[in-house]
């Protein structure tokens, strides 16, 4: 489990944001940043200010390998 909580304040973890070369100039982004417990945390690139998601790696991981198997492309 992440030391850090879900719900932080995203401009308070002092990450390193990037976000996909694929995002448009809307600002329609999730950004991600590795946080120094190997966590990996996810915000809203139009509310840097905001909440971000904490994650594990193991959980990213899960994550990376279904979206690569196609499992969520219904929801677009």
């Amino acid at each position: 489990m992440p030391s850090v909580p879900n719900g932080v304040r995203a401009s308070a973890l002092g990450a390193r944001w990037i976000k996909s070369r694929h995002s448009n100039a809307e600002g329609n982004c999730v950004e991600v940043a590795a946080l120094a417990d190997g966590a990996v945390a996810l915000r809203n690139s139009r509310d840097p200010d905001g909440p971000a998601l904490v994650y594990t790696p193991a959980e990213v991981a899960a994550f990376l390998a279904g979206a690569k198997e196609g499992e969520f492309d219904h929801l677009v």
